[in-house]
């Protein structure tokens, strides 16, 4: 008879066996012996997503983490749906057009249609649902299937199909989807087939708020033509001032843009004025040098490294030496705090040269591949990370930890990074260059690791270049900081994020306190003091 060990051998290498196929959602019947479920569900390895249906997980994850949930999640909804409904199913068109858009945020609930719904909601894990609406599939040559085995409607389907509530509570994404269209016969003939008329006078006026003049007439034009009573109507309820490149195919790279225009205003509202750069470059050079160590305390606290004023006190006195002491060679958090202390002092040099006059957004384009590396290197000399581990942009998939915002994709980053840094280079006010760089960055998330820390150092970069404090997020502070990045990343609000950043900016302008280092009574204001 097995033992209680040899049995939870024999649970883990079982659920070996099904990660190594792929296998994401895992249904009971995939599990026959009931003995190894209830052997993986205890020690944390695998969880209950919905009755009868697991997830693996890691069982260091505390109650009420997300991240294994909403990391696995598009994958699992392919594999239920499939075993539920075979092929006879697809997601709605207006999650169709999201997915289209580039946007794979976990939705609240997931609407999905099949002949076979029941118009009822299936409950899953983390308050998310399904809701199974009972209707008709779109034809096949409006299908599509992604990499996942996610079915939906093709991106002309969707936009044919989706409803007019889409252009007021996704505008972002329904603009993205819009300036994938080359040209109007794309859409013409499953319009002109149908006579959708009113979507067709919808789809018209939604094209010319875009820009698209030519899309937008051509529609008009054909259907006056075929002697349809067509009435164009533009169903955004605002007009952004951007022309979209009609040659760019990444929706991500439309998406950068649009986003950036659309949240331009409500950062510059949240914003103290700019002060403008002061002629004293010694002096305002000097604040920054004096806040390095609070700074490296809460940044680096944010991130949960278990750091101490001390550590990083003996880190930049030079007294912290990885070649003579075993023991600071080995401390992970030690390589942390000294990898901080090069970064900083590389972002300082990119700084001196932005108070010089130099364009803030080209130099940070040219320099933050240094403050990684500078910020890395440690770890690669103790031999904690690997030499190929500086090398830049990552290549594989990255989650954030309970976050429904899912990183862009490889592809879709390395097409997004330069959009972000044309961005800054063009951008006049230094409030929404220092808001939406830190944002968008970490929205793009382009290394495997560091990127909190990175978008804090183009955030203060960027606050520099308007003559700005340099400004300490407080790690106290740290829920309303990821909430507010959580809510620009889902829903598209970046109010609260510019508001956060604007009192903490607005604090260290007035010589308030801003940050605290523990147990010690030294203030952190901003300007140094």
């Amino acid at each position: 008879m097995a033992t209680p060990r040899e049995r939870f051998v024999e649970a883990l290498q079982f659920l070996h066996d099904l990660q190594q196929k792929g296998i994401v959602g895992i249904h009971t019947d995939d599990i026959p012996s009931r003995k190894h479920r209830e052997i993986l569900s205890k020690n944390g390895f695998i969880r209950e997503v919905t009755k009868g249906w697991y997830i693996a997980t890691n069982p260091e994850e505390k109650d009420g983490e997300t991240t294994a949930w909403y990391s696995s999640y598009w994958d699992f909804v392919a594999v239920f749906l499939e075993r539920r409904y075979g092929n006879n199913w697809s997601l709605s068109a207006e999650q169709s057009l999201l997915l289209h858009a580039g946007n794979q945020a976990v939705p609240q609930q997931l609407l999905v249609r099949s002949p076979q719904g029941n118009n009822n909601p299936t409950p899953l894990a983390h308050k998310t649902s399904l809701f199974n609406m009972r209707g008709e599939l779109p034809q096949v040559d409006q299908l599509a299937i992604a990499a996942t085995g996610i079915r939906m409607y093709t991106l002309q389907a969707a936009l044919i199909y989706s409803s007019a509530t889409i252009y007021t509570r996704n505008a972002t994404d329904a603009r993205t989807a819009l300036s994938l269209v080359r040209d109007a016969s794309e859409l013409l003939p499953i319009l002109l087939e149908n006579g959708h008329t009113t979507l067709a006078g919808r789809l018209a006026g939604a094209f010319r708020n875009i820009g698209r003049d030519r899309i937008a007439d051509q529609i008009v034009d054909t259907f006056k033509q075929a002697d349809y009573d067509i009435r164009e109507a533009d169903p955004f309820d605002s007009k952004l001032d951007l022309t979209l490149s009609a040659r760019e195919r990444s929706p991500y790279a439309n998406r950068i843009r649009l986003m950036w225009m659309q949240m331009r205003q409500p950062v510059i509202a949240n914003f103290p004025a700019s002060p403008g750069i002061p002629d004293d470059h010694d002096a305002f050079l000097k604040t920054i040098d004096d806040i390095y160590i609070t700074d490296a305390y809460h940044s680096l606290s944010i991130e949960r490294y278990r750091v101490t004023p001390e550590l990083i006190a003996k880190v930049s006195s030079g007294e912290w030496d990885a070649n003579e002491n075993e023991e600071d060679r080995k401390q992970r958090d030690a390589m942390a705090a000294r990898g901080y202390y090069q970064a900083f002092q590389s972002v300082t040099e990119s700084i001196k040269a932005i108070l010089r006059g130099e364009n803030a957004g080209t130099l940070a384009d040219k320099d933050h591949s240094k403050w990684y590396r500078q910020m890395f290197d440690p770890s690669v000399t103790a031999g904690i990370l690997k030499a190929a581990d500086l090398a830049g942009y990552r290549n594989h998939q990255v989650y954030i930890g309970n976050s429904k915002h899912v990183p862009l994709n490889v592809d879709a980053m390395r097409d997004a990074m330069p959009i972000l840094f044309e961005l800054l280079q063009e951008e006049s006010e230094a409030s929404v260059r220092a808001v939406l760089g830190h944002f968008i960055f970490v929205f793009i998330h382009p290394y495997m690791d560091g990127n909190g820390r990175m978008g804090r150092f183009l955030m203060n970069a960027m606050l520099a270049s308007g003559g700005y404090p340099w400004t300490v997020i407080p790690v106290e502070s740290r829920d309303e900081y990821m909430e507010s990045l959580e809510k620009a990343s889902v829903e598209q609000d970046i109010e609260p994020f510019a508001a956060f950043l604007g009192r903490l900016v607005n604090e260290g302008m007035r010589g308030r306190a801003v940050a605290t280092l523990p147990g010690t009574g030294n203030l952190a204001t901003g300007r140094g003091s």
